[in-house]
């Protein structure tokens, strides 16, 4: 087979596995996104997230990855849930959670899809080495969707593909092959839009296209693992129990989304019905048991506890 043989194999192998879009780029270093990434760390943006200023050099040169390196092959996911009716929406009351954990962890389901993609690559094309990754590695995967001609990254710091907007897990499987490389996106379609930024309950976007993940409604209700939220914050966070979607929600391109056609990422019926009375009474048995194989596990039941009683308006 030919470079471009591989090419178009790797591509419709990603469909048959059901990934919706794919772009492929030359592995180098991302020596722009580095110095970006560098100073959004120094200005302390990364909050008690420590582990994003980790092996620093392993996120902006796949070949630390990867040794030998030539190709990142970028896919992207869909989990919009294409639901009218959204917990915490239209005046309804009850915590919303974020449309990215209305299923099966995303995790579980991409690592699969990404270990059986290369096992057919193995299979078909001849030895090959590579790793998947899928946000839980130090791999800058919206600049490698960028740099595969997928999208650009939004005001609110998204990946947004002119036909389908933003609800989308973004994987990344470097190998040692050397492929077709998709034309690099140019473009950025945000224009003078600032829904995002006038949108955001916490004020976490800037003007310059920069996200403080130290202020993100997601951080909080996520990755913080303190005992209390900073009372500052009180009021600010419109019902979200788990993660936040007002950025993604109000912006333009995401009329476009379409509902996902991946059966793991069917809403668990507790996400969609649960009323405020009905996450006040979860055990953590019960918890640990209908959230097994959620996202929300990352926070736990203490998480979600200290979350509800945070949003709660009885609460002092």
């Amino acid at each position: 087979m030919t470079k471009n043989n591989h090419t178009k194999w790797i591509k419709e192998a990603t469909r048959e596995l059901g990934f919706d879009y794919c772009g492929i780029a030359r592995a180098e270093p991302l020596d722009e996104d580095a110095r970006r990434l560098e100073r959004w760390l120094n200005k302390g943006m990364h909050g008690s997230m420590h582990y994003m200023a980790n092996h620093f050099d392993l996120r902006v040169d796949p070949c630390k990855l990867v040794p030998g390196a030539r190709s990142v092959i970028t896919l992207l996911l869909n989990y919009f849930p294409g639901r009218e009716a959204l917990p915490g929406s239209s005046g309804d009351s009850s915590p919303r959670i974020s449309k990215y954990a209305y299923g099966k962890d995303y995790h579980e389901v991409i690592r699969g899809k990404l270990n059986l993609l290369l096992q057919r690559m193995r299979t078909s094309i001849g030895e090959i080495e590579g790793r998947g990754f899928v946000d839980s590695a130090p791999v800058l995967e919206r600049s490698w969707a960028v740099r595969s001609g997928l999208g650009w990254v939004g005001k609110n710091g998204n990946l947004l593909h002119k036909q389908a907007g933003s609800f989308f897990f973004i994987a990344t499987l470097i190998v040692d092959l050397e492929l077709e490389y998709d034309v690099a996106f140019a473009g950025d379609y945000c224009g003078t839009c600032r829904k995002c930024i006038d949108a955001c309950p916490t004020n976490a976007i800037s003007e310059d296209k920069v996200v403080d993940g130290s202020q993100c409604i997601s951080y909080f209700t996520i990755e913080l693992k303190d005992l209390l939220i900073p009372e500052n914050m009180k009021g600010k966070f419109q019902n979200w129990l788990f993660g936040c979607d007002t950025c993604q929600d109000v912006c333009p391109w995401n009329r476009f989304s379409k509902p996902t056609t991946e059966t793991a990422f069917s809403p668990i019926p507790a996400i969609l019905h649960f009323k405020t009375a009905e996450w006040e009474e979860l055990t953590e048995e019960s918890f640990k048991e209908i959230f097994r194989h959620s996202p929300l596990k990352r926070a736990r039941w203490a998480g979600i506890r200290r979350n509800l009683r945070f949003i709660s308006p009885d609460q002092d």
